[in-house]
């Protein structure tokens, strides 16, 4: 398992990059000043230069990629329960995006701010989370149906 969730990181690091790019692409074109915006311009304050403020972007990215990647091989635990899946894969992605989300200025620093950007998580994983459980319920009844064609 543990060589599983390493071989999962690795590829999801640059997947992480390249999800981050397209992420920033997809928000210069609603600006729609004809400007690519890589960060944040608060980012941008905080390293002194838009390049390092890039840089520390695209590291986090990795990183964000990688630990959930790596995080996926909970749902190949078969002796957990759903429930427990569910909740160790959400505490897992919650404990590494939000701080990501934060200290590169996803979010606005405020209570208000931590709310929305969570409530905005808490939604998009519950609707993956719900669109995940059909697609396998649907796979277990066609395996189901194979199998009872066989007897």
């Amino acid at each position: 398992m543990k060589k599983e969730a390493l071989r999962r990181g690795l590829l999801g690091a640059p997947i992480g990059i390249a999800l981050g790019h397209i992420i920033t692409i997809i928000i210069s074109l609603v600006y729609g000043d004809g400007a690519l915006h890589p960060v944040v311009p608060a980012l941008t304050a905080q390293f002194g230069s838009e390049i390092s403020a890039v840089v520390v972007q695209m590291i986090l990215c990795a990183v964000l990629g990688a630990i959930q990647a790596a995080a996926s091989v909970i749902w190949d635990m078969d002796n957990w329960s759903v429930f427990k899946q569910t909740g160790t894969h959400f505490c897992i992605l919650s404990v590494t995006l939000l701080p990501i989300a934060y200290f590169t200025h996803w979010m606005e620093r405020s209570v208000g701010g931590f709310f929305l950007y969570f409530g905005i998580f808490l939604l998009l994983f519950i609707v993956a989370w719900v669109m995940q459980y059909f697609v396998w319920k649907t796979r277990v009844k066609k395996l189901n149906d194979k199998i009872s064609e066989g007897r």
